[in-house]
């Protein structure tokens, strides 16, 4: 299993958690943007920085993704695309997609964009919080005792 971050949009908040969580566990890990980010100093982490343009990131993401690996990702579309790939996503609030969920969040984010694009004003998510952040951290970490077999 390798780790996949989507680092276009990645929370500050979640960088010192996931930092922690590749140094722990070791894990191989793949950071994907369109322009230099960084999540932080680890032997563990790749930076691939692909070409500007919309969905550029998440396509490289698909092309690599393999059955079993995990994506960290608040893009519900490219979390569908992971998912179908037989891989695991986890959004910046600690959501797990699955193969249960993933069409259900899919349905409502599409809808949502229909009727902004009709003119409604809709509210956006709310503010990232520090909340949201533990939430991730506890999902992280109990999937990565559940399925990373590295793991002591």
């Amino acid at each position: 299993m390798r780790l996949f971050i989507d680092g276009d949009a990645l929370p500050n908040l979640l960088k010192p958690i996931i930092i922690r969580s590749i140094e722990r566990v070791k894990i191989e890990t793949f950071v994907v943007s369109n322009k230099p980010i960084s999540v932080g100093k680890s032997k563990q982490i790749e930076y691939i920085i692909v070409e500007q343009g919309a969905d550029e990131a998440d396509n490289r993401i698909v092309e690599l993704v393999l059955e079993g690996d995990l994506v960290i990702t608040a893009d519900i579309p490219l979390a569908d695309r992971v998912v179908s790939k037989k891989a695991h996503a986890i959004d910046h609030r600690g959501e797990l997609y699955s193969v249960e969920n993933i069409k259900q969040y899919l349905a409502m984010r599409n809808l949502m964009e229909k009727i902004r694009e009709s003119g409604e004003a809709t509210r956006g998510p709310k503010p990232f919080a520090q909340k949201d952040a533990h939430n991730f951290a506890n999902q992280l970490h109990k999937f990565l005792e559940k399925y990373y077999t590295k793991l002591s």
